[in-house]
C-alpha cells in the first residue's frame, strides 16, 4: 500500500487533546515530557486542562498541535510494529514542522523550540486587529487572485493564503483588505466569504518580518535529512535536503499554502491514501475534497489509532 502521512495545522487544537494517550502510553507520556522540558514550562498542563483561551494563543497552540500530533505518531508506531514507511509526510502550514520531527529532519525538543518561536513571532509582527484572515467558498483560484488584487492598495494588502482545496481558499492581511474582498467575493456569487477567528494574518506579506529570524532560529537547530521526502508547503514538491528545507520553511511564513496542489502531487504519484496524524479532522476532509477516489483517516485518540493501525496493517478488510 502505497499512503502519506499528513499532520494538522493551527485551529484543530482542543484542550484535553492527548491526554488520554498519555495516561495509557509511556511513549506518548515521554513526548510531553521532553516538550515541558524544551521549553522550560508545562505545556502540557496548557494541552490537557487548558483553558482555551490560553491554549489558542499562538505561542502555545503551535508547540501542543506539534506535540500531540508527534505522540499519536509513536503510539501508533507502538501499535503497529512493523511500520510500513510511507512514501511522504507532509502538514498543513505549521503541520509540516511535525512532519520535519516525525520524519527524523529535527528532533522534538528543537522542532517544540522552533514552533514556539515561530508562534511568537507572528503574532508580534502584526499589531491585533490590524490584520485577518477569511475564508471563501465556491470560488476558483483565479477569480479569488483577482479579487485579492482589487481588494488591495499602496497601503493595504489581500493575498490568497490557503489554497485548501478546488473550491476552499483562505485570504489575508491587513483587516480593511480583506474585508472588502468578502463583499467582493459575495457579490462574485461565492457560496460562503466568511471572516475566520485568527490572531494574525498568516501567510500573508505581513509576515515578511517573521523570515529572517525564523530562518536564524533553524540554521542554529541540528538537522539531518529526512527518512522520507517531505511535501513542502510552498512548492507543492518533495524537499530531502536540510538547506531547501530551511528554504521551504522560510518562504512559507510569507507564501500561501499549496495544499491543494501538494495532495494533488502525492496522488499521483501513487498515494492513495492518506492519514492524518493529530487534533481534528480538517485535512482528511480536504483530502478528499482534492481527490475524490482517495481514501482518508484521522487519528487523535486511542480507539482511532487502533482503527487506523487496522486499516494500515490490512486486518479491517
Amino acid at each position: 500500500m502505497s499512503y502519506s502521512l499528513i499532520f494538522p495545522g493551527q485551529g484543530s487544537q482542543f484542550a484535553g487533546m492527548g491526554k488520554e494517550l498519555s495516561e495509557e502510553f509511556n511513549s506518548a507520556s515521554k513526548v510531553f515530557e521532553k516538550a515541558d522540558e524544551a521549553l522550560g514550562f508545562s505545556l502540557s498542563k496548557i494541552i490537557f486542562e487548558g483553558p482555551e483561551e490560553v491554549l489558542k494563543k499562538t505561542e502555545y497552540t503551535q508547540p501542543a498541535i506539534l506535540a500531540a500530533s508527534i505522540a499519536v505518531y509513536e503510539v501508533l508506531k507502538d501499535l503497529l510494529p512493523e511500520f510500513p514507511s510511507p512514501e511522504f509526510m507532509a502538514g498543513h502550514s505549521l503541520g509540516e514542522y511535525t512532519a520535519l520531527v516525525a520524519s527524523g529532519a529535527l528532533t522534538l525538543e528543537n522542532g517544540i523550540k522552533l514552533v514556539n518561536l515561530r508562534g511568537k513571532l507572528m503574532q508580534e509582527a502584526v499589531p491585533e486587529g490590524e490584520g485577518t484572515m477569511a475564508a471563501v467558498l465556491g470560488l476558483g483560484k483565479e477569480e479569488v487572485e483577482e479579487i485579492c488584487k482589487m481588494a488591495s492598495g499602496d497601503q493595504y494588502c489581500c493575498q490568497p493564503a490557503n489554497y485548501n482545496s478546488p473550491a476552499q481558499i483562505v485570504i489575508s492581511g491587513h483587516a480593511q483588505a480583506v474585508s472588502k474582498a468578502v463583499t467582493l467575493s459575495k457579490e462574485r456569487g461565492a457560496k460562503r466569504a466568511v471572516p475566520l477567528n485568527v490572531s494574525a494574518p498568516f501567510h500573508s506579506e505581513l509576515m515578511f518580518s517573521v523570515a529572517d529570524k525564523l530562518r536564524k532560529a533553524a540554521l542554529e537547530c541540528s538537522w539531518n535529512e529526512p527518512s522520507v521526502p517531505i511535501v513542502a508547503n510552498v512548492s507543492a514538491k518533495p524537499v530531502r535536503h536540510i538547506d531547501e528545507i530551511i528554504d521551504a520553511l522560510t518562504e512559507q511564513t510569507h507564501n500561501p499554502v499549496l495544499w491543494s496542489d501538494s495532495v494533488h502531487y502525492m496522488h499521483e504519484q501513487g498515494c492513495t491514501t492518506f492519514y492524518e496524524l493529530g487534533p481534528g479532522k480538517v485535512l482528511t476532509g480536504l483530502v478528499k475534497k482534492c481527490e475524490k477516489s482517495a481514501s482518508a483517516l484521522s487519528a487523535m485518540e486511542k480507539n482511532d489509532i487502533e482503527k487506523m493501525r487496522d486499516h494500515m496493517s490490512g486486518s479491517d478488510q
